[in-house]
C-alpha cells in the first residue's frame, strides 16, 4: 500500500482535500473515511460534494446510515456506520446494490463497523487531529490516484 499525508490547518483545507479527492476519483469508487469523532470526515465529504456542484447542507447520515446525492451523470452515497449495531444490518439496507453501481462514488465513515461485509476500498483516508490541527493520510494501491489527489490539492 502507498500513502500520502497532508497537513490541514483548518476546515477550509479539509474541504479542499475533499475537492481534490473528488477530482481524482472522477465520481467513481469506494472511499473509507477513518478517524475519531470530530476529525473532519464529514467536512471532507462536504468539500467533495461542493466540488461536484452540490450547494445544499451536508450532514452526516448517522441515523439513516446513508445519504444519497444525485448529479447529472453519477451518484454519491455517503454512509455513516457509527450507530451500526451489527455488520449484518448492511445487507438489510442493500449495501451491495450501492457499492456495485457503476456510476457511483461511495464514501463510508466508520467502515470498521461494517466488518467483513465491505470490500477493500480504492482509497482509505485516515484523519486525526490535535487541537485545531488536522492530519490526513490517504492510502491506496494506486500510485496514479495518490498523485492526482496531491496535484489537485496543491493547486
Amino acid at each position: 500500500m502507498l500513502n500520502k499525508s497532508f497537513h490541514l490547518a483548518n476546515a477550509e483545507q479539509t474541504e479542499q482535500l475533499g475537492a481534490a479527492l473528488g477530482s481524482a476519483l472522477q465520481s467513481r469508487g469506494l472511499v473509507f473515511l477513518v478517524g475519531e469523532l470530530g476529525a473532519g470526515k464529514t467536512t471532507l465529504v462536504r468539500g467533495l460534494l461542493r466540488h461536484m456542484g452540490f450547494t445544499g447542507s451536508t450532514k452526516s447520515p448517522t441515523y439513516t446510515l446513508v445519504e444519497p446525492y444525485e448529479f447529472d451523470e453519477h451518484k454519491v452515497y455517503h454512509f455513516d456506520l457509527y450507530r451500526l449495531a451489527d455488520p449484518e444490518e448492511l445487507e438489510y439496507i442493500g449495501i451491495d446494490e450501492y457499492l456495485t453501481e457503476a456510476s457511483a462514488l461511495s464514501l463510508i465513515e466508520w467502515p470498521e463497523k461494517g466488518g467483513n461485509w465491505l470490500p477493500e476500498p480504492h482509497i482509505r483516508v485516515e484523519l486525526s487531529y490535535d487541537k485545531d490541527q488536522r492530519q490526513a493520510t490517504i492510502i491506496s494501491q494506486h500510485q496514479a490516484l495518490l498523485e492526482k489527489v496531491s496535484v489537485a490539492f496543491e493547486q
